[in-house]
C-alpha cells in the first residue's frame, strides 16, 4: 500500500463510516455494523502503517503536491503511528461494546456518526503536520465529543456538557492566539517549515508567548493541574462506551500535542517553560490522585485517575531526555488501553450491581469471579504492580527522573502509585470482595466481556514481553529529541519538489 493511501485511510476510514451511518441513520444494526466494520478497518492500516515506521522511516503525504509550506500535509513518525495504532484497537473494542451498551434512543439520535466522526478528528490529530490544521482536528473532535456527551439530553449530561464545552472552548482561544501569534512571526504553520524558521528566535517575545500559550491550551486539553476540573466533572455523565473512548483517547490527543510540539517546533530545554511543565507534572500526579481517593463513585474514580496519570507523561517530556521522552511514549501507550479498559469494567459493575457507587455495591467476586480477574489486570496495572504494563511505564519515567536528579518530582511518582493501588484496592473491597449490599444482578452478555478480556489480553501481552514495546519506545524518543530526519521528510529541497511534480 503506498505512503499516501497509509496515511489517508486512518481518516478517510472512519468519516466514510460517519457518511454511511448518516445514510442508514434509521437502522442502528446497519449503523453499528458499519462501525465495527470501520474500526477494523483501521485497525489494520493503522498496524500496517506502523510497520511502514517502525525503522525510522517518516512517511509524509502532501495534498495536491505542493512544497512546504504551502502544501496541506500528513506525517506519521513511530509516535504518530503509534497513536493511531491504538486509536484503532480502541475504537473498534469500544465500537463492540457499545452494541450492549448504546441505547436505542442515542444510536438513533447520531451516536454512530459521531464516534466516527471522534475516531477521524483523533487520528488526523496525530497524522498532520501543520499547526492550524492541528486546531481543526481538534475542533472536530470537540464537536463529536461534546455531541456524544449529551446524547440522552439528560440534566446531568448537559450540566457536565457544558462544562466540558465552555473550558474546552477556552483553551481553543489560547490556541488561536498561539496560532496568529506564530504566523506573523514566522510566515507559515507547517510543523517542520516553523521549526527551521524558528530556530535561533525562540526567545522573541512573540514565540515566547505562543510557546506559553500553547502550553496553557494544550495543558487544558490534556486536563493537567490546575486546568482540569471539566474532566470529572463530565466523563461521568455520558454512557459507559462514551466514557472509555474519552477517557483512552481525548486527553492523550493534548499530551501528543505537547510531545509533538515541545519537541519540535518550541523545543523545552533549558527554557523557563520545562520548570513550569515538571512542577506541573508533579501536581497533577498529587492532585489527581488525592482527588479520587475521596470518591465513592467508580466513574469519578477512574475519571480523577486519568488526571494523576497524565501527570506521569507530563514528567516524561519535562525531563527532556530522550529515556524519559521514550518513558512518556511507552506510558500514553500503556494507559489508553488500560484506562478504557477499566471504565468498560465500571460499566459492568453498575450493571450487575445496579449502582456505580461502591459503597451500595458489593459481591462481584461471587457473581462473577470473571470479571473480577478482568478488574484485577487493569487496575493492578494501573498502579505499576509488575509484571503487568504499568509496572514497566512507571519504573522507564521513574527511572529516568532518577538519572537526571529529579530527587522531588520522582519521589512524587512513587508516592502516587502507591495511593493509585489504594484507590484501585477500594473499589476491590467494596464492589468485588466484600457481601452483596442487596442480591440483585443483572446478566452481563459477551458484547461487553469480549472488548474487556482482549483489552486484557493486550495488557498482559505488554507487560510479559515488554521488550519490543520498550525498544520502539526508546526509538521513538531518539526520533523525538533529533528531529531532523522529521524537518527533511517534510520540506525536501525544492529541486525534488519540481522533479517529482515533473515526473
Amino acid at each position: 500500500m503506498s505512503a499516501d493511501l497509509l496515511l489517508i485511510l486512518p481518516v478517510l476510514i472512519p468519516l466514510a463510516a460517519a457518511t454511511l451511518c448518516t445514510i442508514v441513520w434509521g437502522s442502528t444494526r446497519l449503523q453499528a455494523a458499519v462501525t465495527i466494520a470501520a474500526a477494523a478497518a483501521l485497525l489494520v492500516v493503522s498496524a500496517l502503517l506502523v510497520v511502514r515506521v517502525a525503522d525510522g522511516t517518516i512517511l509524509v503525504t502532501r495534498f495536491g503536491d505542493w512544497a512546504a509550506p504551502f502544501a496541506i500535509a500528513f506525517a506519521a513518525d513511530r509516535l504518530g503511528a503509534a497513536m493511531v495504532l491504538v486509536t484503532g484497537l480502541l475504537g473498534l473494542a469500544v465500537a463492540v461494546y457499545a452494541l450492549a451498551d448504546v441505547r436505542r434512543i442515542a444510536a438513533l439520535s447520531g451516536f454512530y456518526p459521531l464516534y466516527n466522526g471522534l475516531l477521524a478528528g483523533v487520528a488526523g490529530a496525530f497524522l498532520t503536520a501543520d499547526l492550524f490544521n492541528l486546531y481543526v482536528w481538534f475542533e472536530v473532535m470537540l464537536i463529536a465529543s461534546f455531541g456524544l456527551l449529551v446524547l440522552n439530553k439528560t440534566r446531568e449530561q448537559l450540566d457536565g456538557g457544558l462544562k466540558y464545552l465552555a473550558l474546552n472552548m477556552l483553551g481553543t482561544l489560547f490556541f488561536l492566539a498561539a496560532i496568529a501569534l506564530l504566523y506573523n512571526a514566522a510566515g507559515t504553520l507547517n510543523l517542520a517549515d516553523l521549526a527551521m524558521t524558528l530556530q535561533g528566535t525562540s526567545g522573541t517575545a512573540a514565540a515566547t508567548a505562543a510557546a506559553w500559550l500553547l502550553l496553557l491550551a494544550f495543558l487544558m486539553k490534556a486536563a493537567a493541574f490546575p486546568l482540569f476540573a471539566w474532566l470529572p466533572a463530565s466523563y461521568h455523565t455520558g454512557s459507559i462506551a462514551v466514557a472509555a473512548i474519552f477517557a483512552g483517547l481525548l486527553t492523550k490527543v493534548g499530551v501528543y500535542a505537547i510531545i509533538r510540539i515541545y519537541t519540535l517546533v518550541l523545543p523545552l530545554e533549558g527554557t523557563a517553560l520545562q520548570t513550569v511543565l515538571l512542577v506541573v507534572a508533579a501536581l497533577t500526579m498529587v492532585t489527581g490522585v488525592f482527588g479520587a481517593a475521596v470518591q465513592w463513585d467508580v466513574r469519578r474514580i477512574l475519571s480523577f485517575h486519568i488526571v494523576s496519570q497524565i501527570g506521569y507523561m507530563l514528567l516524561g517530556l519535562a525531563l527532556f531526555t530522550p529515556y524519559a521522552i521514550a518513558a512518556a511514549v511507552f506510558y500514553v501507550v500503556h494507559h489508553i488501553i488500560v484506562k478504557a479498559n477499566l471504565f468498560l469494567v465500571a460499566g459492568v459493575i453498575g450493571r450487575v450491581g445496579g449502582t456505580y457507587d461502591i459503597r451500595r455495591s458489593g459481591g462481584l467476586m461471587m457473581l462473577s469471579p470473571l470479571l473480577a480477574v478482568l478488574f484485577l489486570i487493569p487496575a493492578l496495572s494501573l498502579g505499576g504492580i509488575p509484571p503487568l504494563s504499568g509496572f514497566w511505564a512507571k519504573l522507564m519515567v521513574i527511572d529516568a527522573g532518577l538519572e537526571d536528579e529529579a530527587w522531588i518530582v520522582t519521589a512524587a511518582a512513587l508516592a502516587v502509585g502507591l495511593l493509585t493501588l489504594f484507590s484501585m484496592g477500594k473499589i476491590w473491597a467494596y464492589a468485588f470482595w466484600r457481601s452483596p449490599a442487596d442480591g440483585r444482578s443483572r446478566p452481563v452478555g459477551w458484547k461487553r466481556m469480549v472488548p474487556i478480556a482482549a483489552l486484557a489480553a493486550v495488557t498482559l501481552a505488554i507487560g510479559f514481553s515488554a521488550e519490543p514495546l520498550v525498544a520502539f519506545s526508546l526509538q521513538a524518543g531518539q526520533q523525538l529529541i533529533d528531529p531532523a530526519d522529521y524537518i527533511a521528510a517534510l520540506t525536501p529541497p525544492i529541486e525534488d519538489t519540481v522533479a517529482e511534480n515533473v515526473r
